[in-house]
């Protein structure tokens, strides 16, 4: 062995995974000094089996080195196999971090973060083209829908919901679905709970655009719907939901207390999919989902015992906003606060068909008065956000452009905090 001969390991990362390498120095029983950046920090415990030191800082990383000198043994405490740690109980202010790891596509992850403490309180595997997990009202369970390669990048595909348990983030059980689950960009519309959460829907693409079905209480696959021309879903009561067609239309479902569909219909087109197409990340706030346009007009979609109706319309941009181009833009660009009834909107200045750029602002609205009521610049560019449904909540803000999940005080503006690095590509936030 090579490492036999050392006194010492040093890993000067500036971005890590594991951190396989303090692993094996350890196991040769070497002291290590390494810097605090990806798993390093759950490696290498500082002033136990090592120094830690920040990343970037080479003047902390020669004096750790310098100290860390031969009798400080890197023995590892004790582990007993097969133990598990069980979560604190659930606050409103964690939020999971769903990333698709574009840079290592079969291996997405989810991350629980901690918005009060700002730690990573546990990681979810979740398989190939991940879009998010789905945290069910109970809390006591996670539903993740995932796809797998036999041969790992190739081979028979398999599609499953994995149920994990939301205290110690172990599977529990798996449904088998139709190997269609779309591998898109991110979004949440991609897979929803009934509202009752006794039913998963699934968007498919295979092509075809379809809905997998899956009953959350007998833990089986229910059955297929064709959307045909419509895509995603959104829930709008404990058997209800709708899609958004590519005319402009919303295609409305009713189901059975199977799972099947009693009821479909389309409603008339009323988004002008030429002229000012609607984006499909919309927020829901009671019986109303609110969508932006790609010009800014907010669409409310009410649902009502008869199905769903179009509110009327209002603008996000004054006149003059506009002909400074500013537009809403990012990957989950919309948060809405049910209690304070405000609405977060990432905005940025730029031309036709930004729709999907990062903001430096997040522009607040109070949906009663319809005007703009805070202005909250952003420590960092930002793509998506999600705010908790706490009396005093907090508003996360992360970006596919780097691995960090940054935190402000939702009512003040005041920015908190931010975990980093967090995962590769976080996308969707996803708040319990």
């Amino acid at each position: 062995c090579v490492m036999a001969g050392w006194d010492i390991a040093v890993v000067p990362s500036h971005e890590e995974g594991l951190g396989v390498a303090a692993i094996e120095a350890m196991a040769a029983s070497l002291p290590v000094v390494a810097t605090a950046v990806g798993g390093l920090p759950e490696v290498v415990l500082d002033r136990v089996t090592g120094l830690l030191v920040p990343a970037r800082e080479p003047a902390a990383l020669a004096l750790a080195a310098s100290v860390c000198g031969g009798t400080a043994w890197a023995q590892l405490p004790p582990d007993p196999a097969g133990t598990i740690e069980p979560l604190p109980s659930a606050s409103p202010h964690w939020v999971w971090v769903n990333d698709v790891a574009f840079f290592a596509f079969p291996d997405g992850r989810a991350f629980l973060v901690d918005g009060d403490s700002g730690k990573m309180l546990g990681m979810l595997s979740t398989g190939y083209s991940f879009t998010g997990v789905v945290a069910p009202k109970a809390r006591g369970l996670i539903y993740s829908p995932e796809s797998y390669f036999s041969r790992g990048t190739r081979g028979t595909r398999t599609d499953v919901v994995t149920i994990y348990d939301a205290t110690r983030l172990v599977p529990v059980a798996e449904i088998e679905i139709p190997p269609k689950r779309a591998s898109v960009m991110p979004m949440p519309g991609a897979q929803a709970l009934t509202d009752d959460d006794h039913f998963l829907l699934i968007y498919n693409y295979t092509p075809a655009q379809s809905l997998t079905v899956v009953d959350t209480r007998s833990r089986k696959f229910v059955g297929e719907i064709e959307i045909a021309g419509c895509a995603l879903v959104y829930p709008t009561g404990p058997r209800t939901f709708f899609s958004i067609c590519g005319d402009g239309a919303l295609l409305v479902t009713t189901l059975t207390d199977e799972g099947k569909v009693t009821h479909s219909a389309r409603t008339a087109a009323f988004i002008d999919v030429l002229n000012d197409p609607l984006t499909e990340k919309g927020v829901r706030r009671g019986d109303t989902w609110l969508f932006a346009s790609f010009e800014g007009v907010l669409h409310p979609l009410r649902s009502t015992p008869t199905g769903v109706e179009a509110a009327p319309t209002w603008p996000l941009f004054t006149a003059q906003e506009l002909s400074q181009h500013w537009r809403i833009g990012g990957l989950q660009h919309l948060a809405v606060h049910g209690g304070s009834g405000r609405l977060f909107a990432i905005v940025h200045q730029g031309g036709p068909e930004t729709h999907k750029d990062l903001g430096e602002q997040i522009w607040v609205y109070d949906l009663a008065s319809r005007r703009r009521v805070q202005t909250i610049a952003t420590r960092n560019k930002v793509g998506s956000i999600q705010v908790s449904q706490d009396p005093q909540p907090l508003l996360f803000a992360c970006s596919l452009e780097n691995n960090r999940l940054d935190i402000y005080d939702a009512t003040s503006g005041k920015y908190l905090r931010s975990v980093d690095p967090l995962g590769l590509t976080p996308t969707v936030l996803v708040t319990p």
